[in-house]
């Protein structure tokens, strides 16, 4: 009970501090990629930040899984692979295929790799420890983990379409700026933010937890002020072409 007790606060401060979080971000934009700003510490090569600021949560929740009487349980384990798919190809694999040289100041990369921590114990806490016996029990006789993967994995799909777009925006060498087109984009600014927003609350319904509704939580009150920057970003730069293309900035027809 003292566990449930402790967990329960946990997620309590957890929320909270996304709440300030949110409210923070509407007057300082976090200062990497294309709203890069040395004022949050020296940069560090984007790839490196990435790997050390994705990383952590893999690694965690590999721990506390194999620390875990129930890491063989089928639900449990189809809730850790499908986190762990996003955090395989986020820490390891989109690195690897970044162009460029750019850079990412430390004191983000530090606040990632805090967060993410925080977040494995979230997650993997209640996956592996909090949830109550027998609750996974008849999981698959109903529709939460159906939904909640399909749209999870919408959301990859989105995601991964979305980087691969701004990925081949510009041509070796080149260091002009382009307004994103195709796939989500011609909906949102941010179309791989939306992904990663659909990811996650997939995840929260798949799992049916408070755990994966705070992550949804502080994964809209991290990247919906960025898309509201990155909004104004392309206006100022752009100004009509970009305007007249009437997109939203992360959620499609609403925001």
């Amino acid at each position: 009970m003292e566990l449930i007790s402790t967990y329960n606060t946990f997620l309590v401060v957890m929320a909270v501090a996304a709440l300030f979080v949110f409210v923070a971000l509407q007057f300082f934009e976090a200062g990497y990629g294309y709203l890069f700003d040395r004022r949050y510490g020296p940069p560090v090569p984007n790839k490196v930040g990435w790997v050390m600021m994705e990383s952590p949560v893999f690694i965690a929740m590999c721990v506390l899984w194999a620390m875990s009487d129930r890491q063989w349980d089928v639900v449990p384990l189809v809730l850790f692979a499908i986190f762990q798919l996003h955090y395989f190809q986020r820490s390891f694999i989109f690195p690897l295929m970044m162009r460029g040289n750019s850079k990412m100041p430390l004191g983000i990369v530090a606040m990632g790799m805090l967060f993410n921590t925080l977040n494995a114990l979230m997650q993997g806490g209640w996956i592996f420890y909090v949830a109550p016996e027998g609750y996974y029990a008849e999981w698959f006789a109903k529709p939460y983990i159906y939904i909640g993967v399909a749209i999870f994995f919408a959301g990859m799909f989105i995601n991964l379409q979305s980087d691969y777009i701004i990925r081949h925006l510009r041509k070796e060498g080149d260091t002009r700026h382009y307004i994103p087109r195709g796939g989500m984009f011609r909906y949102v600014s941010s179309a791989n933010y939306f992904g990663e927003l659909l990811e996650w609350t997939g995840f929260a319904i798949a799992s049916w937890s408070w755990a994966g509704v705070i992550f949804v939580w502080w994964t809209f009150a991290n990247l919906a002020p960025r898309s509201a920057s990155l909004y104004k970003r392309y206006e100022k730069e752009f100004g009509d072409e970009f305007i007249r293309l009437g997109r939203k900035r992360i959620i499609p027809f609403i925001y």
